[in-house]
């Protein structure tokens, strides 16, 4: 059972994106535009009777522009104010909502309360648009409780909803540039469906074993990259991407269930790799299903070259996790070791 704490002081973190965004009259382009601008288009607001206050950022940013840098930003705004609130809605452009919401999720050490990014596919200024459901939505969410004698907040984690869904936001992947349904979380349940009530699987809830001050955990390393391989992948840039310099950490997208070419250069050029010490992660190209390396023989070659499982995780959370570790100055197999382990629910081992 849950119930809505009407008296919840809910913190709204307004990055920008296309829930704030107003067109340009001279261009007739979107462009991103100011938080009271938002608010004045959404006088429902008020009756939900919540306690809201906000944070801006100056100027607004398309999520396009987003960077590590804003994510340290967004999570000192929660960190400043976690005493004070009962819940955290950050509103943020889709392109690159889930790149952040699994930045965040690694982040926010102890995380006991809710951290809901929402945005919309419309501005919330259209005559229709999905932003004012989404937010209003968001808002009942970040102040849902169990129905206890000492209530504890429903969601604990960071989670996306986007209309009719809420995700656990590293299990999130933008799967439409026009739908409402724009997200969806292919390898694990939804957190709650949203129709004339909301409903949460509280099963799929994430749950810490224990209560401790929230630690956040600042610095992402960007020395890490993304690799996709294809038919027609010659030596000459397969080569040149693995020896771009600084580079520590790679995600490599190979087939199916983590197969690649068994040609002996490309797996010459991985090992070799491997061997200079860059950490490299087998993730699916697939949006569903996962990495069994053993499976294949293709893929078993990449593990005897050194190449980790990412079993089923995304792309967005594989290079947030791999900059968040070296980010905190591990060593090579300290990374090794906690990317093959499930830090916040990020994949299922």
């Amino acid at each position: 059972m849950i119930t809505f704490n009407h008296k919840a002081r809910i913190l709204i973190i307004y990055t920008g994106g296309t829930i704030g965004m107003i067109e340009d009259p001279d261009t007739g382009t979107l462009k991103p535009f100011d938080f009271d601008h938002l608010i004045d288009n959404v006088p429902k607001i008020k009756k939900l009777r919540f306690e809201i206050d906000h944070i801006q950022f100056t100027p607004p940013i398309d999520s396009s522009d987003m960077n590590p840098r804003l994510w340290d930003q967004i999570a000192k705004s929660i960190a400043d104010n976690y005493d004070g609130y009962d819940g955290f809605v950050v509103l943020h452009g889709t392109d690159t909502m889930a790149y952040t919401a699994s930045a965040l999720s690694f982040m926010l050490e102890n995380l006991n309360k809710p951290v809901i990014i929402t945005g919309s596919q419309l501005p919330i200024g259209e005559v229709r648009t999905d932003g004012e459901e989404n937010l209003i939505t968001a808002l009942q969410i970040a102040a849902a409780t169990t129905d206890e004698k000492r209530p504890r907040p429903m969601i604990q984690e960071v989670a996306i909803l986007f209309e009719n869904y809420l995700w656990r936001g590293n299990r999130s992947t933008k799967m439409s540039a026009d739908n409402f349904n724009a997200f969806k979380s292919n390898n694990y349940p939804k957190l709650a469906q949203i129709g004339l009530g909301i409903h949460f699987n509280e099963e799929a809830l994430w749950r810490l074993p224990f209560t401790r001050p929230l630690n956040v955990r600042y610095g992402m390393d960007t020395n890490v990259a993304i690799i996709d391989i294809f038919p027609g992948l010659t030596e000459a840039a397969l080569r040149h991407q693995l020896s771009m310099p600084g580079v520590k950490g790679v995600v490599l997208r190979t087939y199916g269930a983590g197969n690649a070419p068994t040609a002996a250069w490309f797996t010459d050029a991985i090992t070799e790799a491997t061997e200079r010490g860059i950490v490299m992660l087998n993730v699916t190209q697939c949006p569903n299903g996962g990495v069994h390396d053993r499976r294949y023989y293709s893929g078993n070659r990449l593990a005897i070259a050194g190449v980790i499982s990412g079993h089923d995780i995304t792309t967005e959370a594989a290079i947030t996790k791999m900059m968040f570790l070296f980010g905190q100055g591990l060593s090579q197999s300290e990374v090794k070791r906690e990317l093959i382990t499930s830090l916040c629910g990020e994949m299922t081992v």
